[in-house]
C-alpha cells in the first residue's frame, strides 16, 4: 500500500477495488492496488476544476475487454442541475446493474472506505462530496471482483460513450446521466485533477471508479483504475 503526502501535511492512500490479497473476512486489503480516490481529488470537486483532458478507453477491467470510444458520438445537451438529494440506487442498463447505494466516508488513511467485502453488489457513494444530480462531480466506487466471482463494476470499462447511468434519489426523482468519457489510468500516471475535476463548470456530473488494467497474480495487484465520467442529461419522476 502506497501513500502520498500533500502540502497540508495530510496523507492519502491508494486502495484496491478487487478482493485479492485479503487477510481476513472483514479486514482491509494489506496488498493490492490502492484506491485511486485522493484527497486532492476531493478538494477539487468543490473548486469546479475545468479544462480536464479527455481520455480514451483502455483494455480491460478484470477479464472484460473494453469496446472503445465511438469516433463521433452524438451526445444530448446537459440538463440543469437538480436540488441536492441522496442516492438510493444506481442502474446501468447496458451492464445489467441495479445496485443499492451505501454512503461511505474516508478511512483513517484518507482513502474512501469501500463497501464491505460481503456486499460485492453494492456501490459506495462519497457522502461528504456532491450529491448526484446537484452541481459538481459526485463519486461512486465499487469492487471489480471478489475472490470467487465478478463484482458490481466488473464490466465498467466496457461502457461506451453515450450510454446511460440512472441514479434513483430519495426525493423520488431519477437522475439520468450520459457517459462522455471512459478512461483506464495507470497507477503511475494517475492525476486526481484529470480524473475527478469538474469537466464543465455548472454541470451536474458523475464519476464511477473501480480497478482496471491487468491483475498481477504474483503481487496480487491491479495495474490501473477505470474512471467513467458522465453528466446529467435528464430527469424522471
Amino acid at each position: 500500500m502506497s501513500s502520498h503526502k500533500y502540502s497540508d501535511g495530510s496523507y492519502a492512500d491508494h486502495g484496491d477495488y478487487g478482493n485479492h490479497g485479503r487477510g481476513t473476512g472483514i479486514g482491509r486489503l494489506t496488498t493490492g492496488v490502492a484506491w485511486a480516490v485522493l484527497l486532492l481529488g476531493l478538494w477539487m470537486w468543490g473548486r469546479e476544476v475545468t479544462d480536464v483532458r479527455q481520455g480514451i478507453s483502455a483494455p480491460t477491467t478484470g477479464d472484460v475487454a473494453a469496446v472503445g470510444r465511438p469516433a463521433h458520438a452524438e451526445l444530448p445537451p446537459a440538463a440543469q442541475p437538480l436540488r441536492a438529494a441522496r442516492p438510493n440506487r444506481l442502474d446501468i442498463p447496458s451492464m445489467g446493474v441495479q445496485a443499492p447505494v451505501v454512503a461511505r466516508g474516508l478511512d483513517l488513511n484518507g482513502a474512501i472506505d469501500p463497501p464491505a467485502y460481503d456486499q460485492p453488489g453494492a456501490v459506495g457513494w462519497y457522502a461528504a462530496g456532491t450529491r448526484p444530480g446537484a452541481t459538481g462531480a459526485a463519486l461512486f466506487v465499487g469492487h471489480v471482483d471478489t475472490e470467487t466471482r465478478p463484482a458490481v463494476f466488473y464490466k465498467l470499462s466496457a461502457l461506451r460513450v453515450g450510454e446511460k447511468i440512472r441514479v434513483a434519489r430519495d426525493d423520488g426523482t431519477v437522475a439520468e446521466f450520459t457517459v462522455d468519457d471512459v478512461q483506464v489510468i495507470g497507477r503511475d500516471d494517475f492525476d486526481a485533477g484529470q480524473a475527478y475535476g469538474v469537466r464543465q463548470s455548472g454541470r451536474a456530473e458523475l464519476r464511477l471508479v473501480t480497478c482496471g488494467g491487468t491483475f498481477d497474480r504474483t503481487s496480487r495487484t491491479y495495474t490501473a483504475n477505470v474512471v467513467v465520467s458522465a453528466y446529467l442529461s435528464g430527469t424522471e419522476a
